[in-house]
């Protein structure tokens, strides 16, 4: 508990005698030459936002992954969802706390007539040959979900990238000339569509979905035939949205819905260049608004956009995210979720999405990503786009092999640096005030206090010098015993040593390192 009668400013001192590397093995004592002391002070009494969740989709590999051999689709699942610490103190996954299910357009039963040229990227439907329904469908994917809840993932969102193929104008699951691929006669059969889908799932799984997401990135064109998609303007996903409320309320299921999963940020808070697509808080959450859903029972007051092309340099993506969050602010109790990221395009020259990279570089891109995020955007949620890729991108938290049946797979460190955050940070926890004297330059620093009162503290140093750090909490603060873990080139989540207060501890040169304190 924070203790209110303890005065003055307490100096944390953790000092890392030692890290023992992602392999295990003895531990490697630190070295080098002291550098200056970088303070970061940590007010928990000042607060932000309250963090919903951490999560990933199945999209589209888990289709064929949840079908591999037991053993395998087990330790995936593992690194994805679990919370448990290994025998050497090591963290056996990444604990998300949600998980986002395709609900697929069939393109799958299309086969290549559907047009999607990469099979991968094809999915199923739940309808059955007849026009009925077959719950035995999309097997792997239904595999993964129940995986997640055993593991102890409590919430779940559906999604569909496209309207099944039944209902949309031209028979495919992407659209022709970038023009909407539904016709407003079909809003409300789309619409039972998903409330028949989450009913029928909860059904067969006890799995209930918690929310539910009908359009996905509606700025894009979709006419390529490269996935599932179709564009939407505002007042068709307005529409949907009131079909969709009302075919929930008819089922009395809870889920929530949320949208509208804008393909940048700017389309929140600007026409940028999608007029009638984009000024997305202002289209469904003003009142004066012709698209306004904000009243409707079960929209849960929350925006969601996707943080692709804006995240390079990094003091553009602040300016970004911090106009985004001015936006956001203007609507009381709206909150954003950044609800699809990996690494795409060129970002400025910084990093390029083509190109498997398993190594600290991507880790290292994407923490500073998530961190400006949550601290710059205020975001209360965080979701990564493939959890498992058998593609040569870096779009993975976990690669396989592009086998059907079997295959091997390994851990990115894109997948352990978003456990830096993920792991720890849990549900309801509430963002507070951080600080670094170094600013922004080659280090970044975000603190979480936890509804059991641990106070989590994220530090990402993107420089190839250590750094010699200590925490200071705020006057009348207290914090018991720490406990650190690193993701590095050497490290994946791995716990370092910690010893003492009032001293200080090092961070290693491009490192990640997550300190949990009992407070």
């Amino acid at each position: 508990m924070l203790n209110s009668q303890h005065l003055g400013t307490l100096f944390l001192g953790i000092l890392m005698a030692a890290s023992i590397g992602c392999n295990g093995g003895d531990p490697v004592v630190e070295s080098g030459g002291p550098a200056p002391a970088v303070t970061i002070r940590i007010d928990p009494s000042k607060k932000y936002q309250t963090i919903r969740n951490f999560g990933g989709s199945d999209a589209w590999a888990c289709q064929f992954a949840g079908n591999w051999p037991l053993a395998k689709k087990n330790g995936i699942a593992d690194l994805l969802f679990s919370t448990d610490t290994l025998a050497d103190g090591h963290m056996k996954g990444i604990g998300l706390s949600l998980w986002r299910f395709n609900a697929g357009g069939g393109t799958t039963e299309q086969g290549e007539a559907s047009g999607i040229r990469d099979e991968w990227r094809r999915a199923e439907s739940f309808f059955a040959a007849d026009g009925g329904y077959d719950w035995n469908k999309q097997a792997g994917q239904m595999w993964f979900l129940n995986a997640a809840k055993e593991r102890g993932v409590k919430e779940f969102l559906l999604f569909p990238n496209t309207p099944p193929v039944q209902f949309t104008t031209n028979g495919k699951g992407y659209a022709t000339n970038g023009q909407p691929n539904l016709a407003s006669q079909q809003f409300d059969k789309f619409a039972g569509y998903l409330a028949d889908v989450i009913d029928g799932i909860r059904k067969k799984t006890g799995i209930t979905f918690q929310y539910v997401s009908p359009a996905n990135e509606p700025q894009w064109d979709w006419s390529d035939g490269g996935q599932e998609g179709t564009p939407y303007f505002n007042n068709q996903v307005a529409a949907i949205t009131r079909s969709l409320s009302a075919a929930l309320l008819k089922k009395n299921l809870p889920t929530q819905i949320n949208i509208a999963e804008a393909g940048q940020i700017e389309y929140l808070y600007s026409e940028h260049n999608r007029p009638g697509r984009a000024s997305q808080i202002s289209a469904f959450f003003d009142k004066s608004s012709a698209d306004y859903i904000g009243n409707l029972p079960n929209v849960v007051p929350a925006i969601s956009a996707h943080s692709y092309f804006t995240t390079s340099p990094y003091r553009a993506a602040v300016e970004k995210r911090t106009q985004l969050a001015n936006a956001v602010a203007t609507v009381p109790g709206l909150e954003y979720w950044q609800s699809e990221y990996c690494i795409l395009g060129d970002n400025e020259g910084e990093i390029k999405g083509e190109g498997r990279d398993l190594s600290i570089t991507s880790g290292l891109y994407i923490a500073r990503v998530i961190h400006s995020d949550l601290v710059n955007a205020n975001a209360t949620a965080w979701h990564w786009w493939l959890s498992v890729s058998p593609y040569d991108y870096k779009d993975g938290l976990v690669y396989i092999d592009k086998s059907k049946t079997d295959g091997q797979y390994q851990s990115s460190k894109m997948l352990w640096a978003l456990g830096n955050f993920s792991r720890f940070v849990r549900p309801g926890a509430r963002r507070v005030e951080a600080s670094s004297s170094l600013g922004t330059d080659g280090l970044l620093a975000s603190s979480y206090l936890n509804t059991n009162n641990e106070l989590v503290t994220v530090i990402v140093n993107s420089d190839n010098e250590e750094k010699e750090v200590q925490l200071a909490l705020g006057s009348g603060q207290q914090a018991g015993a720490a406990k650190a873990y690193e993701t590095s080139a050497q490290s994946d989540l791995a716990p370092v040593k910690v010893s003492g207060s009032g001293g200080k501890f090092l961070v290693k040169g491009r490192s990640i390192v997550t300190v949990v304190n009992k407070m």
